[in-house]
């Protein structure tokens, strides 16, 4: 059959996103992938050089998701068909572009782990992330902020003459546009993606860009790459080289071998092909491929201990097989960021497709051989020049320009275009998609005026690049003006001038709340805790008073403020004040996992330990619980000296490691 590329409908059980958060992210950025300073001290000076290549302070400008919940429902999602005769791919454009399915027709086996439900938790470096496919990592060290945001998604010709579904869109944290085209060659058991980031920009620009493919852990599953050194990562700030298999006695190409969470980055020979691979005890599988731009492999497992299990059951549903997961990247690690010059890209091509190897050779003592069958093997099925071959092939049809329409993304990247004129063939960004977020910034473009909000209501997103800066401080300087300025100079690291510019803001705004938690949040972060707790208090006084309904904007940003406001009252010791705020939040608020959690907080604060212990015994999940976080086992501590309940058992690393 010829290759096609059709609209789909699939239905899971899922739990919705909910709102995003209206708070603007001024937090500093506390990804788990970081380094102590002593230990970059052995590292290569490139790899160094890399790690501390303008990394990011904040999230910003896009917004935090932690709105969603656990509770799950039959739910349609629009999804992109790609199938010939060997392969049938289903793509989520409104997720990220994640790849859903890879499945291979003549034996009906899935490559991918395929997770059942949609189920966000709080991995993506904005919050609301979920796990299974593939994955287009853009932006910075961690899940990208598209995870569950919608991609542009169009048909065009693919360079054989069939159709290629392309996806797209501008990537906010570093204001870059990227691409992503997907098709199958036919007749072909692998689906060929090729990936373009643009630099449009008269600087240059970090670039991060990770393939994250979830594969199915199964008996005896080994993962094989052509390495025999990795960089091992284990979520306690190092990074060092280990040896390739065995480390520490045991074979850490068998995921199911190691106890904690793990990451090894393996070092690939430069000449050598790009690859690798997951096969089972059968030594099937699937084999993921690549031209030499993205070097970089890496396996990460959640490994067989109690907290990774945990991890595992939180992302699914009882009963699903569990997975890890191997990558593909720009860069040596993930806590890398390669430059990217003004006016240049980086474009590469991927292949995913199934392998079929001597298990005996793969299930070996001799790595050296396994290694080897695998490569023959893939070789033989899928040429490192065809792969090349077909990446110049495909580069003549990057800037093809769109066909049918098969979803749309944001309008983010519509607004950049109008600002600055870029010209980027083959990703049209059009004016139709600006919309309602839009809408102010395109008035301060085009009239230099930042219009206030025409309804009470929480503020809407800030712009933070240098540009929008220069036009907010060029604006009349009215309170809604000041607010967003004062936003976007805390992003470049100007502190003292952003609090200048809320302290302003506050003398005349009719809304205080917004300019009192920016204000608040400053003060916690320049040592100045109890101050920020009086202003905390303040700002959720006004927000109770200037609220218009338990909408769902104005729930959350009752919760999201709640939150920091009772956390902060409590870390100078006002418990009653903390206990005032959450006896005012309205009961569907209170009853959700995050405030059962500061509940038993509160109550250890008050000296009641019996009842905070009995908080634990009633049973909560905290939704939007950060990957690595490690607030349930601290608590319990506090409480018991009984074993942690495998429900609140999150622990990434041994007991008793510190990070630091």
């Amino acid at each position: 059959m010829a290759t096609t590329v059709r609209r789909a409908v699939l239905t899971l059980p899922a739990a919705p996103l909910g709102p995003e958060n209206p708070l603007p992210a001024l937090h500093a950025l506390d990804e788990l992938h970081a380094l102590d300073e002593r230990a970059r001290e052995d590292l290569p000076r490139e790899m160094v050089r890399q790690i501390g290549y303008e990394p990011l302070r904040t999230v910003l400008p896009t917004r935090l998701r932690d709105g969603y919940g656990r509770e799950r429902a039959e739910t349609d999602l629009d999804t992109i068909v790609i199938e010939n005769d060997r392969l049938r791919v289903t793509v989520l454009p409104g997720l990220g572009g994640r790849v859903h399915s890879l499945r291979h027709k003549p034996t009906g086996r899935e490559l991918v782990h395929r997770n059942p439900v949609l189920q966000p938790a709080g991995f993506a470096l904005n919050g609301a992330w979920f796990s299974g496919g593939i994955e287009w990592n853009i932006g910075a060290t961690g899940h990208t902020t598209l995870s569950c945001a919608p991609l542009h998604a169009v048909v065009v010709p693919a360079p054989d003459g069939g159709e290629m579904l392309r996806l797209w869109e501008w990537e906010r944290l570093r204001d870059l546009p990227f691409q992503v085209d997907l098709w199958l060659p036919e007749g072909s058991e692998f689906l060929h993606v090729g990936v373009r980031i643009r630099n449009p920009h008269e600087r240059h620009a970090p670039v991060y860009w990770w393939s994250n493919i979830a594969v199915e852990e199964n008996f005896r599953q080994r993962i094989l790459v052509p390495a025999d050194e990795a960089w091992h990562f284990g979520y306690e700030r190092t990074l060092r080289k280990v040896p390739v298999p065995e480390h520490e006695g045991t074979d850490r190409t068998y995921p199911e071998r190691s106890a904690y969470p793990a990451d090894y980055f393996y070092e690939v020979p430069r000449d050598a092909r790009k690859w690798i691979a997951a096969l089972d005890v059968y030594g099937r599988g699937l084999v993921q491929t690549s031209t030499d731009r993205l070097q970089g492999r890496k396996l990460f497992l959640w490994g067989s201990g109690r907290g990774g299990r945990r991890w595992q059951e939180w992302l699914t549903e009882p009963g699903t097989p569990g997975y890890a997961e191997i990558q593909a990247g720009l860069a040596r690690t993930q806590l890398e960021h390669v430059r990217l010059e003004a006016g240049e890209d980086f474009s590469w091509l991927e292949a995913y497709g199934p392998l079929d190897a001597d298990p005996a050779l793969v299930h070996g003592d001799d790595w050296a051989a396994a290694r080897a069958e695998a490569a023959d093997r893939l070789e033989a099925a899928l040429p490192r020049a065809d792969v090349d071959a077909a990446y110049r092939a495909w580069l003549r049809c990057a800037d093809t320009e769109p066909g049918e329409v098969l979803a749309t993304g944001s309008g983010w990247g519509a607004l950049e275009v109008l600002r600055a004129g870029h010209k980027l063939p083959g990703t049209p960004f059009e004016e139709s998609t600006l919309g309602e977020e839009q809408a102010p910034w395109l008035e301060l473009l085009r009239t230099g005026v930042l219009p206030a909000p025409r309804r009470v209501t929480p503020p809407g997103p800030t712009l933070v690049a240098p540009h929008w800066r220069d036009m907010l401080e060029t604006a009349p300087a009215d309170p809604h003006t000041e607010y967003h300025l004062g936003v976007a100079q805390w992003h470049a690291g100007d502190f003292a001038q952003a609090v200048r510019s809320w302290e302003r803001g506050l003398r005349l705004a009719p809304s205080r709340w917004p300019l009192l938690r920016c204000l608040a949040l400053a003060d916690r972060a320049g040592g100045h805790p109890r101050r920020a707790a009086e202003r905390y208090e303040e700002a959720f006084d006004d927000l109770c008073a200037e609220r218009r309904d338990d909408g769902e904007a104005w729930t959350a940003a009752t919760a999201a403020l709640a939150r920091e406001t009772i956390e902060t009252l409590l870390a100078v010791g006002r418990t009653a004040a903390a206990r005032a705020v959450q006896d005012r939040l309205w009961p569907s608020l209170r009853g959700r996992g995050r405030f059962r959690l500061l509940e038993a907080r509160l109550l250890v604060a008050e000296g009641d330990r019996a009842a905070a212990r009995a908080v634990f015994d009633d049973g909560f999940d905290v939704a939007d619980l950060r990957e690595g976080a490690e607030i349930l086992g601290e608590l319990w501590s506090r409480l018991t000296d009984d074993p942690l309940p495998g429900r609140y058992d999150f622990r990434m690393r041994p007991p008793g490691r510190d990070r630091s």
